[in-house]
């Protein structure tokens, strides 16, 4: 059997959080530049070297806040990886860019870029990675709102997207735990796997809240799953080693070419889904 280490990390723009109080003392650091924000990449760089698939959220595509480097960019040359993909969600000019950000080490297919319902701001960005047999594992990296009325909205859509890749893996910070209704609507209509309310990883200096999740459909095998201990944003990174179904593999891998991957298709959900 075939397998694939993913990880999910809610970097807050590589800001370090130690204490509730940071989120005032330290709110400064979401406008300005600030040299302990490097210290803290190069540290989560050295982290995710060991994964095949990293999603990253709350993450800068280069702005005054990151000295107009772009994040996604640097951890994916730190980091060793030949694939990376920003999804600007909330794009504040010069002084902001707020992102979804995919690493990957396997070679991507075809891009999709959705819109989430709500207030703009939130989005999913979704890679297809190719398998020898013709088929595709979908990974989705999301990141939804705070309110649980436009959270519900955000669910349902995910779980259309169920309906178009069998194989699928939807990961990020959700900003519900297992407890919340509309996530357990949302995992018992699509059947996925991975619900596990005993991976707590908010906020990372006591975590007590699973805000963070890695689903996947049934036909993908789940081998292990961990909060990893690593406390320099304020959300823990969680992992999760997959197993493909039986059969499948993955397709060769291209050249190692350090280079962003370009979406073929972008979806609204504000002004319903396109299909290809």
């Amino acid at each position: 059997m075939q397998h694939i280490k993913l990880l999910s990390y809610n970097v807050q723009g590589g800001i370090y959080s130690r204490r509730y109080s940071d989120y005032v003392t330290n709110s400064w650091k979401h406008v300005l530049p600030h040299p302990e924000r490097f210290v803290n990449l190069a540290r989560i760089a050295q982290l995710i070297q060991q994964f095949d698939v990293v999603g990253l959220q709350e993450v800068d595509a280069g702005s005054l806040r990151s000295a107009n480097i772009d994040q996604i960019q640097y951890l994916a040359r730190q980091g060793g990886f030949p694939y990376w993909y920003r999804q600007i969600n909330r794009d504040l000019g010069p002084f902001a860019q707020h992102s979804n950000g995919l690493l990957s080490r396997l070679r991507p297919g075809p891009v999709t870029e959705h819109k989430l319902p709500g207030l703009p701001g939130r989005g999913a960005v979704v890679v297809e990675i190719p398998l020898a047999d013709g088929e595709q594992l979908a990974i989705g990296i999301v990141h939804l709102a705070l309110g649980w009325r436009a959270r519900k909205r955000q669910l349902g859509y995910l779980a259309g997207l169920v309906e178009e890749h069998p194989l699928l893996v939807l990961m990020g910070d959700f900003n519900c735990g297992s407890d919340s209704r509309s996530l357990r609507a949302m995992v018992r209509r699509t059947g996925m796997q991975g619900l596990d309310y005993t991976l707590k990883t908010f906020p990372s200096w006591r975590p007590r809240h699973n805000l963070d999740h890695i689903l996947v459909t049934q036909p993908l095998r789940i081998l292990s799953a961990h909060v990893i201990d690593y406390p320099l944003s304020d959300h823990l990174p969680l992992s999760m080693t997959l197993g493909l179904p039986e059969g499948l593999g993955f397709a060769e891998p291209a050249d190692l070419r350090g280079t962003p991957f370009n979406p073929v298709h972008r979806s609204d959900a504000n002004q319903g889904r396109k299909r290809r």
